[in-house]
């Protein structure tokens, strides 16, 4: 049986879940603002982990926030506490934003007298199962769950409440963002060095002077050798926040990267986007959409990253408008 939207109810205090990843927490950013905006006079709190609570913190919808998301699971103590928090704070209303694993058995440990419940553990009194979740776009995912609760109007993600004074960087005024980096332990989504390094080059010789973000000593040896291809590159590599990458992609002519967590700020934040996908992820699935209609956001995908030359990504590029 379809399970009906939820009636208007007036919740005084609700908790918001969302733990992980980065680009995860941009796309959800949306939902966020979409449930902030519905119980406007309500008291929300957000459960995350560490690294996500100044962008939150910077959202300005929460009363509190909650930073023990995530306790390893052999961690009894741990798990114990956060249980209990959760019961003891009486939440009228749940959003389970992540909605994966962990988060459907804290709903469970929450048993007998769980709090209204949107997501997709089983028993949850507004349930958006994991069956209707599978191969599908997060914001898609989300928009549906949020449904369930009445709220059909979910904004894209445009972070414009993420902001900071990147003038002490110095840039020049024709710049494009080149993010090289992303997850260590999956080298197969990053694009060669020496790629970028090539495209860096192309990029100065148009007058256009490469920034390159990242994070770690890993994405800090990628500058380098980017560097000694062109050394008029700028290497911001460990040295701007989640504030400072939105800022920067808002006076950029372009961002071009890999499928990486600074691509999905650089999107949300408005700037024309080039991400580059292999195998290992689908961008009908992850890919950052457009925060405005008139905003330009492309993917390029082949199986294998190592297998798509700069001429290839040249060539996208110019559809943009850069003359290279």
């Amino acid at each position: 049986m379809t399970q009906q939207p939820a009636q208007a109810v007036s919740y005084s205090r609700i908790l918001i879940i969302k733990l992980s990843a980065l680009g995860d927490f941009v796309q959800a950013s949306g939902a966020i603002e979409a449930i902030a905006k519905t119980h406007w006079d309500a008291d929300l709190t957000l459960l995350t982990t560490p690294p996500f609570e100044d962008l939150a913190r910077s959202m300005g919808f929460f009363n509190d926030i909650w930073t023990d998301g995530r306790p390893r699971w052999t961690d009894v103590a741990a798990v114990t506490r956060l249980v209990r928090r959760m019961d003891r704070a009486r939440f009228e209303l749940v959003y389970d934003l992540q909605s994966n694993d962990r988060t459907n058995r804290y709903f469970q440990l929450l048993r007998p007298d769980p709090p209204q419940w949107c997501g997709a553990a089983w028993g949850a009194s507004f349930r958006h199962p994991q069956t209707m979740r599978q191969n599908r776009h997060i914001q898609d995912v989300l928009a549906e769950q949020l449904a369930l609760m009445g709220i059909n109007e979910v904004p894209r993600p445009s972070l414009a409440w993420l902001n900071s004074d990147v003038s002490p960087f110095g840039l020049p005024r024709n710049y494009a963002l080149l993010a090289p980096g992303g997850a260590a332990h999956r080298p197969a989504k990053r694009w060669p060095a020496s790629c970028y390094a090539s495209l860096a080059k192309a990029l100065a010789i148009a007058g256009i002077t490469p920034v390159i973000l990242g994070h770690g000593s890993d994405e800090t040896a990628l500058a380098g050798m980017i560097r000694l291809t062109e050394p008029g590159a700028v290497n911001l590599v460990g040295r701007t926040s989640y504030a400072d990458v939105a800022s920067l992609a808002r006076g950029a002519r372009i961002a071009v990267g890999n499928d990486t967590g600074p691509m999905q700020i650089a999107a949300a934040a408005g700037v024309p986007s080039l991400i580059l996908f292999s195998a290992e992820s689908d961008p009908a699935l992850s890919a950052p959409r457009a925060a405005r209609e008139d905003q330009r956001v492309e993917t390029l995908r082949v199986k294998d990253l190592k297998e798509l030359n700069v001429a290839q990504v040249a060539e996208r590029l110019r559809g943009f408008g850069l003359p290279i």
